[in-house]
């Protein structure tokens, strides 16, 4: 039987968010403990795989995005917590099969930070972002070893399309590939304009690729205005949700029919949500 004194949760004495390091130290040894007695009874917990959890873990961590974006920290706490869980999950599964657990995760980590931070461990110079940046690339390249070796060999390739063209410009603009100023950026996005219009009025086969240099362009421009491009799509997402459902129910309160509705008078409902939604 699991030990009721360590999956009981203890009283703490300091308030929500000040824990003493002790405190934090003791939850986490809490975790581990509860992930022993859940692999070793449960039968849903012992089955699970690394391949099993991969696509739950993916899912957790767009959960914890959203709740980011919705600006709600209560269920961001909830949310770390459940990613929390599954790195002490794939923890114990590194242990099972003699290969890491979860010591040598975090001791990994916490050498890693050292290495990459010589500008706080050692005597290395950095007082800009931008230097910080770069100091982390080369060290990431000389870690690689001996071998052909790519700036661009830790962008994993399974990320989302956009997200991934935001890491490949970050990495190459960590060793110094990379336009000095936004304006130049700006006049590549209209350049790459130019060129989808070009074989859109040619009505060629390299639409697909024009269409996606513009995008690429894009991305590019967005990091030079410091805005996340993802999360604005995702923002401009959200408020599109928000004002078509705010006007299919005007419509329906109104008695009408949207699928036969005119697009005048759709126009004139989607203005009359926006107002609403003050967005």
């Amino acid at each position: 039987m699991p030990n009721r004194d360590v999956i009981e949760r203890p009283v703490l004495t300091t308030q929500k968010g000040q824990h003493t390091r002790g405190e934090k130290l003791a939850a986490f040894g809490r975790l581990l403990d509860i992930m022993d007695d859940l692999r070793e009874g449960c039968p849903w917990d012992m089955k699970q795989t690394f391949e099993s959890l991969r696509h739950l873990t993916i899912e957790e961590t767009y959960e914890l995005g959203d709740a980011i974006l919705q600006g709600d920290l209560n269920e961001v706490g909830k949310e770390v917590g459940d990613l929390m869980l599954h790195m002490v999950f794939y923890s114990r599964l590194g242990s099972e099969a003699g290969e890491f657990d979860a010591a040598d995760v975090l001791h990994g980590i916490c050498d890693k930070l050292v290495t990459r931070h010589p500008h706080i461990y050692s005597d290395v110079e950095a007082s800009t972002e931008e230097e910080v940046k770069s100091n982390w690339e080369k060290i990431k390249l000389k870690e690689k070893g001996e071998g052909r070796k790519s700036v661009l060999g830790g962008v994993p390739s399974g990320l989302p399309s956009l997200v991934k063209a935001q890491r490949i410009q970050e990495k190459v603009r960590g060793v110094g590939f990379d336009w000095d100023h936004a304006g130049q950026v700006w006049e590549k996005v209209q350049e790459e304009m130019g060129e989808l219009q070009a074989e859109v009025e040619a009505k060629s086969e390299r639409i697909s690729d024009e269409f996606g240099d513009v995008l690429f362009s894009l991305i590019n421009y967005a990091r030079f205005l410091d805005v996340n491009p993802d999360e604005a799509l995702e923002r401009t997402n959200r408020r599109f949700k928000d004002r078509f459902q705010e006007m299919e129910a005007r419509i329906e309160d109104a008695g009408l029919d949207l699928a036969n509705m005119p697009l005048e008078e759709m126009e004139s409902h989607w203005q009359a949500a926006k107002v609403k939604l003050g967005q």
